[in-house]
This record gives C-alpha cells, sequence and structure tokens, in this order.
C-alpha cells in the first residue's frame, strides 16, 4: 500500500475496506481473537466456561438527525447488535465523543438522550467514556466511538466460518430503509411518502433464535455498511461455500425501492440498522423463521437464500426473470457517512 492514500471507499464495507482490513490491520495486528473478522471478539471469560464478546464502533453519520433516528441510538444499537451477532447478551457500553467547537448545545443534549433511551431500551448502561473538542473546522460537528462488552452464556458459537451447504438464509426484515432515510435527509429529496430509518437494538431477535434452534444456527450479521451483499460475501468468504439468492424473496419496502429506482442505486448495498441475517440449517429454517415473524421486529422476515459447495466466495442471485447474476461487491463508496 505504499504511496497510496486513503480514499472514501476504504471505508465502505466493499472490496476496497476488505482490503485495508486483510492487508494492514489483520497483518499487523492478526490473533486468534481478531483473525475471524466476525462482529466482534469472542473472549474467555473469568469463571470456567464462560465467554466475553467485545465489539466497538465508531459512528460519522450526516447529517446527525435523520427520519426515524439520530447518531445518538445509532452508536448505542450499532454497537449493541454487534454483541448480539457475537451470540452474546449485550451488558455494557462505553461512549467517546470528539466534539466540534462550535456545537449547539442543545443538539448535544439531544443526542445523549437518545443514547440514554437506546441503552434502556437494549438492557445496557453506559458506563465509561471520554470526550475530546477539536478547532472549528478540524470535524464535522462530532463523531461518536462506542465499545461493548457481553456475555455468552451458552455453548454455540457463531460465525462467518460456521456456515455449511445446505443452510437456509434468513433476513429479518426490509432492506435499504436506513440508508434511503439518510440519503433523503442529506440531500433533501423531498419524498412524499415518510422513509424511516430501522435503527433499533435486536438483542430480542437474536435471543430468540438462539433459544429457538440452538446449534442449528450458524452465523448472524447485520447488514450495515455494503448491506446484504456484502454480508453474504463476508458468509460465502469465510467459509468457503457458494451462496445462491432469491432476488423475488428480497423484502424491500415499495417506496424503497422506488427511491432507489429514482436515484440508480441497489437495496442489495444499502445499509441496514436494524435487521439481522441468520445462517441456520436447512431443518431449522422454517421455525426460525417463525420466530422472527412473531416478533414485531422481524414480522417481515423472510427466507431469501441458499448455502451451496460451489465455488468459493461466489454469491449469485436468481433475478425475477429467472437468470443468474453475479453479486459482486462495490469497488468504491456508495454513500459515505452512512452510520
Amino acid at each position: 500500500m505504499s504511496g497510496d492514500k486513503i480514499q472514501l471507499g476504504h471505508g465502505s464495507g466493499g472490496r476496497m475496506m476488505a482490503g485495508l482490513i486483510h492487508d494492514l490491520f489483520k497483518r499487523r495486528f492478526g490473533n486468534p481473537f481478531l483473525d475471524p473478522l466476525d462482529d466482534g471478539a469472542l473472549l474467555p471469560g473469568l469463571a470456567p466456561g464462560e465467554r466475553l464478546a467485545f465489539a466497538t464502533d465508531s459512528f460519522v453519520v450526516d447529517p446527525i438527525f435523520f427520519p426515524g433516528g439520530s447518531i445518538g441510538d445509532l452508536a448505542v444499537n450499532g454497537t449493541v447488535n454487534d454483541l448480539c451477532m457475537c451470540g452474546s447478551r449485550p451488558l455494557w457500553l462505553s461512549a467517546g465523543f470528539i466534539l466540534e467547537e462550535g456545537l449547539e448545545l442543545a443538539d448535544l443534549e439531544g443526542i445523549v438522550g437518545d443514547m440514554a433511551a437506546a441503552a434502556a431500551r437494549a438492557g445496557v448502561q453506559i458506563v465509561t467514556g471520554d470526550t475530546k473538542v477539536v478547532e472549528r473546522g478540524q470535524a464535522d460537528r462530532l463523531f461518536i466511538n462506542t465499545s461493548g462488552i457481553g456475555v455468552i452464556a451458552h455453548q454455540v458459537t457463531l460465525g462467518s466460518r460456521h456456515l455449511r451447504p445446505g443452510d437456509r438464509l434468513i433476513v429479518s426484515g426490509t432492506l435499504g430503509d436506513h440508508g434511503i432515510a439518510v440519503l433523503s435527509r442529506r440531500r433533501d429529496l423531498g419524498f412524499t411518502t415518510p422513509l424511516l430509518s430501522d435503527t433499533a437494538p435486536l438483542h430480542e431477535l437474536s435471543a430468540l433464535l438462539l433459544e429457538c434452534c440452538g446449534e442449528a444456527l450458524h452465523a448472524l450479521r447485520d447488514p450495515t455498511r455494503g448491506g446484504l451483499a456484502a454480508t453474504c460475501h463476508e458468509f460465502a468468504q469465510g467459509s468457503g461455500v457458494e451462496i445462491r439468492l432469491e432476488e423475488r424473496a428480497l423484502p424491500v419496502r415499495r417506496e424503497v425501492a422506488a427511491a432507489c429506482e429514482l436515484l440508480g442505486l441497489d437495496p442489495l448495498y444499502l445499509a441496514n440498522e436494524g435487521k439481522l441475517v441468520a445462517a441456520v440449517a436447512g431443518e431449522a429454517a422454517d421455525r426460525a423463521l417463525q420466530t422472527l415473524r412473531d416478533h414485531p421486529l422481524g414480522r417481515e422476515a423472510a427466507l431469501i437464500g441458499e448455502v451451496h459447495a460451489g465455488k468459493t466466495g461466489i454469491v449469485a442471485m436468481r433475478s425475477f426473470l429467472g437468470a443468474w447474476r453475479m453479486v459482486d461487491l462495490p469497488a468504491g463508496e456508495l454513500l459515505p457517512r452512512i452510520c
């Protein structure tokens, strides 16, 4: 990477970001806890047989208030959901703030209030933090980092390395809601139908899936940057399998589909902040799907594809017309600063 410079695409969740992580961070920091590159690290606990999950995330979304949420509840939900995708029960968070000189205190008050409400909803406590202030023009109002710890009280190990041929893929709800909501506010697009972010904590959905599926649940992931496409590539490459999706099965709100068509975007690649993708053994797929649909956050859950022993790392999708096409990772940044 000598002589190269960081571009927006290095934070996209796509091909450039994957290269940066593998070629620089993993090469320098590699260890057994980091190497799986899942949503968080699985660590040994203090008691015999106990395991912990540890996750961190940074939030630079623009604008800081958007339809359906703010950078505050996004910062809490994002790290809570990363812990959930590891199969843990989230317990504690830290919160680090980088504030720009000139930020309105009323805005900061609103964001901190949103964080407190989101933490209460998810059943976590914000137990430590840090605040820094930089000169005017050296940041964009504020950035937030949250890190979290959760406890894993079962023996199931989840991760992108554990998919098997015959697994079914389930998404817990509609795709692209968050990405379109943020973009509509950022560009002041003025859509007549309100488009809201789906930001929400997924601790109840992940716990229900673990309870109903046990070891038949192989992986969980929240499809944030890079959307469902990036998540499927992480699964396919991590387990050395081929994933085949069904376009007609993908749940997309009519309003989001219309906005994507107008803007030339594909909901496969748009960020979600309140959805999960589950890889479940075939025999458990129906009960996993029903379990999700019985919860308010999973009413629009859908079976969207299967895992095959075909070409390693390949993601393909059968279109509405029945033709197969490759689902590639985006080379650059589609929507910068979406979370």
